[in-house]
């Protein structure tokens, strides 16, 4: 994907502003692509609850047969799936690095203080 959007771009000028160019319809292309795959797991999320639900509903009045109660193993399993990379997802966003090695002032956690800062500045 990175490829073809990368060999997809043409851009005149030097190759300082090619790359440039690139880089930003890159940037423009992931996060689109990220919208989508996070409202995707929602969606597969929530369809898979709605499915869970409706299953113990009916098991409360009928005893469910053994195909029910193997789309209902199978559901459960994707859902465990689905919470597994989810939290793995914030696990990453959480930069959770910065809560194990903690602010003992250490170079890292300088070095993370003054990234940060730079990162929000505007010039």
């Amino acid at each position: 994907m990175v490829r073809a959007v990368w060999l997809n771009v043409e851009v005149e000028g030097s190759p300082l502003e090619r790359w440039q160019a690139k880089i930003r319809r890159l940037r423009q292309h992931l996060r689109g692509w990220a919208k989508n795959v996070s409202g995707a797991y929602k969606k597969e999320k929530k369809e898979l609850l709605d499915k869970l639900n409706e299953l113990d509903k009916k098991a409360e009045n009928v005893m469910l047969d053994g195909t029910e109660l193997n789309l209902k193993y199978v559901l459960n399993e994707r859902l465990a799936e689905l919470l597994r990379e989810e939290e793995l997802k914030w696990y990453q966003r959480a930069k959770v690095k910065h809560l194990i090695q903690g602010d003992a002032n250490t170079k890292y956690f300088h070095l993370l203080a003054n990234g940060r800062h730079w990162k929000t500045r505007i010039f």
